[in-house]
């Protein structure tokens, strides 16, 4: 940061200061309990859908998870489309964007911004950018703790 001033003129360096003193602060505390208490809404509500499943559709703990994640994605899609999720993540930061439900956010997100360019083109090509690496990452991690856990498992580790 000194060699940054140091290249600077005396102006420059007067409207860094004078930036600096009228810079508004962020109220970090505040933004955290936000994002906690919304995802942790989110999450509330991920966990009433999967007891959902559970009560009215004869699932089992273990197999009401991929229903309760689609519905999920699909309700933050639906919210994205009608435009209700921008202000909810406007609101809560990183805690609308960190559950699953973020993920159906960014897909929508990209495919509604770019289907004035077309349906293939446009939507198609677009709206699996964020969310492609996403899902490549997601199975790579997961074949490489696979691979691990074989290894152990013939080596008679586990």
């Amino acid at each position: 940061m000194a060699n940054n001033n140091e290249k600077k003129t005396p102006a420059q360096q007067q409207y860094d200061k004078l930036n600096q003193k009228h810079e508004l602060k962020r109220p970090l505390l505040k933004n955290c309990l936000r994002a906690f208490f919304v995802g942790g809404l989110i999450c509330t509500l991920g966990q009433a859908i999967t007891y959902f499943f559970i009560y009215f559709f004869n699932f089992t703990e273990q197999t009401a998870g991929n229903p309760t994640v689609a519905t999920m994605v699909f309700l933050s899609m639906l919210l994205t489309g009608f435009g209700l999720y921008d202000h909810l993540g406007q609101y809560s930061g990183a805690g609308s964007a960190v559950p699953v439900s973020g993920f159906g956010n960014a897909v929508i997100s990209a495919a509604i911004e770019h289907r004035t360019e077309g349906f293939v083109l446009g939507v198609g090509g677009n709206m699996f950018k964020l969310a492609g690496s996403v899902i490549l990452f997601g199975v790579f991690a997961a074949f490489v703790v696979a691979l691990i856990k074989t290894i152990l498992i013939q080596w008679g580790g586990l």
